[in-house]
């Protein structure tokens, strides 16, 4: 027989709901909406950035970019700004959906830079930007609904962070 010595097993702490208050309030003071603000407008400009290169390289404009900027928008809301409240979210879908707006024109501009054979900065440099939203409503599809409506759902629910049972046990002794 093996000699063992039992140790008594400590009961796991009570979760209540003082303790998630508590700790929810500890992790409200660690919220920065201007650095989750920023830092998803960057992803936007970002996953904007990466769905014109796949546009234009491929001839076809893909929906499911717009995921993945809802995607990368939301989680950079989330990591940066560390947000609980509920600002944090409308600002990752609002932000989710100007970098698929942002993906559609730069797709547009790497379009005409191509087709006129010069780099995409002379073509920013010498766009009418009043022509821009009815250029846009050109090209506008029924089915871009879809995916901007993902994209922006995406970067509202990803933008939140999420506190787990363990988390709140485990930061609350």
């Amino acid at each position: 027989m093996e000699n063992q010595s039992e140790q008594p097993v400590q009961p796991a702490p009570a979760l209540t709901e003082e303790k998630v208050l508590q700790y929810r309030e500890k992790l409200k003071l660690e919220q920065n909406l201007p650095m989750g603000i920023a830092g998803g407008a960057a992803a936007a400009v970002v996953g904007a950035v990466v769905w014109a290169l796949v546009t234009v390289s491929t001839g076809y404009q893909i929906g499911w970019m717009a995921v993945g900027v809802g995607f990368l928008v939301g989680y950079s809301v989330r990591f940066l700004g560390k947000g609980l409240d509920n600002i944090f979210a409308i600002a990752g879908g609002a932000l989710a959906l100007v970098g698929c707006l942002l993906g559609n024109f730069f797709s547009l501009v790497g379009f005409a830079a191509k087709s006129e054979g010069v780099d995409v900065f002379g073509i920013l440099g010498s766009i009418d930007y009043s022509l821009v939203p009815s250029i846009m409503m050109e090209s506008f599809s029924p089915m871009d609904l879809l995916f901007y409506g993902i994209a922006a759902y995406e970067g509202y629910k990803f933008s939140i962070r999420q506190i787990t049972e363990e988390e709140v046990i485990q930061n609350s002794k």
